[in-house]
């Protein structure tokens, strides 16, 4: 098997659509033949009833049951009994109890490396590992950035500001310095675009006149559309539920396009 990949999608702002987009590249990576983990990070729980599990916070181990295992230098639960699967794809469900564990690490000597911990460990049976996080720039985003090869940056045109985005790249930078030297910005990725309105033609110049230098963004972008909330609704992919929709191809050429960096 190839090198794993593991990618975080981050933005400290909800409605970004991170959770859209782990769960959307995920699919269209296997569609691609790639064996892929989705690692729900989120507290919330989102990516977790986005992949069919009515209900999260009811689960016997989740992220949490992991993170506090691998805390307390305790056995980790057997693979069966907390990852998910569908098709290629298998999941780490998140529940609410996450932010218990977010508020244990603070105390924990090394405890920004926990996650990176359980994902060596379970690297060889994937191509690629991409993690879901929370809106914020807490300790459960460093973990995440901790473990990551690179970050995907989801911005929504209509929520965008620039104070932001620079704030998550500053911590980046500091997590690229400090604990993670291999960690790269993936680029930024255009997320709910109706490009025929000025707000969405103002924030696109705004993000090219801020960072275009800097950092990438991505030639694909992905239009804004009530498809995608009707597939949530589903439990399905947009690339399940209706695979000729503009959304199902952008998040299939964007899958492209991060494979063709591997190469």
């Amino acid at each position: 098997m190839t090198q794993t990949t593991v990618i975080t999608i981050a933005n400290q702002k909800g409605g970004t659509g991170k959770t859209t987009t782990a769960y959307n590249l995920a699919c269209a990576l296997s569609y691609e033949d790639k064996k892929v983990l989705l690692v729900d990070f989120d507290p919330q729980g989102n990516l977790s009833m986005c992949f069919g599990i009515e209900n999260p916070d009811q689960l016997k181990f989740s992220m949490f049951n992991i993170m506090n295992a691998l805390m307390s230098d305790e056995p980790l639960p057997a693979p069966e009994e907390y990852i998910h699967n569908h098709g290629n794809i298998d999941l780490i469900p998140s529940n609410i109890e996450l932010s218990v564990a977010e508020i244990n690490l603070r105390d924990e000597m090394g405890g920004e490396k926990t996650l990176t911990t359980l994902l060596e460990s379970m690297k060889q049976r994937y191509d690629y590992i991409i993690i879901d996080t929370n809106p914020s720039l807490g300790l459960l985003t460093i973990n995440a950035l901790a473990a990551s090869d690179s970050v995907l940056i989801p911005v929504n045109p209509q929520l965008w500001s620039a104070t932001g985005l620079t704030q998550l790249l500053k911590i980046i930078i500091k997590v690229k310095k400090r604990i993670n030297p291999r960690i790269n910005i993936a680029g930024i990725l255009m997320t709910m675009c109706d490009t025929r309105t000025n707000l969405y033609k103002e924030a696109f110049r705004l993000v090219k006149a801020y960072y275009q230098k800097t950092v990438r963004i991505f030639d694909v972008q992905i239009p804004l559309s009530v498809k995608v909330g009707e597939a949530n609704f589903y439990s399905q992919s947009i690339i399940e539920f209706n695979p000729k929709s503009k959304v199902a191809t952008a998040y299939c050429s964007l899958a492209k396009e991060l494979m063709q960096d591997e190469q």
